[in-house]
């Protein structure tokens, strides 16, 4: 990959992060973002946590709350391990990212889970994101070094089954992001930014009969990533990290001895301020709030702030839940075949895709392939994402053997 693509994707990275956005639409009066139809996604830094990790998922539109249980519900809800059957288990994912801009960016996740008892669970993973090797040059030309910026998340996790239906879990995680690989830019000097988390999830499944057919009902509800604040230098302007709320359901239906159906579906919002419409006085110089509120809160205050600060209302707080439904069928519990879409508002990030995939179960091991297409063609720079996912069950491997 050339230096000039490096360094501009770089910049793409590090303008997403800092919250320097696309420029907004301005109207005659002077006012950025004041048309309800403009531009006012909300930004976050740290966006790789937030990236569907596995296969399985990643085939159903990024569906993943209330799907049934299994080993990479880390990410998902945690509170699903307490129904997983079998003493524990590790997958590991692979995903190339944004291939159809670059080559050697990527995402790889490990994950497992370990069963204390009937109804006790410890889990954990490991998030690494590469954005390869860049070469640095400041704004002269001149040659500054090859670094291989990187981030990465360390997750812990404890699942408790409370009932014969109902499961809640509660999770911890480390987050380090080095966007630049340390270094020097327009005579800032930039670090890794360190952020610390933690998810809460709950799970509730329960089996029911359709039409003289057993089946199984799920909901489930996770709000992850509420930590603190990161920062990628010295000063004080720190950004949130992407707290998000998950909403969702499942219901699965056995058509017969061989033939098993899902479908789910997740409602997911942002935990984090609304950017609100601004203007700068004509006489101090200051900038004014014309609608929404102040975006510059503390966390706490932020989980609430969150369901109300829209500047347009009501009307653009819908518009920031995004959705994702999915589809699974599996013949006999070996094969299965997935499909999904996932949907973004066009004023809050525009992400819309159609996602697909298949599954295999074999004795020990499991292999699942997932595909995504975005709805603006082949030219959006998530066109042609693929995910795999190899997964492994200990007692399996035991009874195999």
């Amino acid at each position: 990959m050339t230096s000039y693509k490096k360094i501009t994707l770089l910049i793409f990275t590090i303008l997403c992060l800092f919250e320097i956005t696309f420029s907004q639409p301005t109207t005659p009066s002077g006012l950025t973002g004041a048309d309800e139809d403009a531009l006012n996604a909300i930004k976050t830094a740290i966006p790789f946590i937030s990236i569907a990790p596995d296969s399985r998922a990643g085939a159903m539109g990024d569906v993943g709350v209330a799907t049934s249980p299994d080993i990479n519900s880390q990410h998902w809800n945690p509170a699903k391990y307490a129904f997983l059957e079998g003493e524990g288990g590790v997958a590991l994912s692979y995903t190339p990212w944004l291939k159809n801009l670059v080559n050697d960016i990527n995402l790889a996740y490990l994950v497992g889970y370990y069963r204390i008892d009937t109804r006790q669970v410890i889990s954990g993973s490991l998030r690494y994101f590469s954005l390869g090797d860049i070469i640095f040059r400041n704004e002269f030309g001149d040659y500054q070094g090859q670094r291989a910026p990187n981030e990465f998340a360390v997750d812990f996790g404890y699942s408790r089954l409370f009932s014969d239906h109902f499961s809640g879990a509660l999770s911890f995680r480390f987050i380090r992001s080095d966007i630049t690989g340390g270094g020097i830019g327009s005579g800032t000097e930039y670090n890794a930014g360190i952020s610390f988390a933690t998810d809460l999830g709950v799970y509730y499944q329960k089996e029911i009969e359709i039409d003289e057919k057993e089946s199984e009902m799920a909901f489930g509800l996770s709000i992850t990533n509420i930590g603190t604040k990161i920062s990628y230098t010295q000063d004080q302007n720190k950004e949130f990290i992407p707290m998000n709320l998950r909403l969702g359901g499942r219901l699965s239906i056995n058509l017969d001895e061989y033939n098993t159906i899902s479908l789910a579906a997740d409602l997911n919002k942002l935990l984090v301020p609304s950017p609100p419409i601004t203007d700068k006085d004509t006489v101090t110089g200051d900038i004014v709030i014309l609608a929404g509120y102040d975006d510059d809160i503390s966390v706490p205050l932020s989980l609430v702030q969150s369901f109300y600060d829209a500047p347009h209302g009501f009307k653009e707080e819908i518009r920031e839940i995004m959705y994702s439904i999915g589809m699974e069928y599996w013949y006999k519990n070996q094969f299965a075949v997935r499909g999904g879409y996932f949907h973004e508002h066009a004023t809050k990030g525009n992400r819309k895709y159609f996602t697909l995939g298949i599954g295999l179960k074999f004795n020990v091991f499991s292999l699942d392939f997932a595909y995504l297409a975005p709805t603006s063609g082949r030219n959006n720079p998530l066109a042609n994402t693929i995910r795999f996912t190899l997964g492994f069950q200990f007692d399996k491997f035991r009874a195999f053997n």
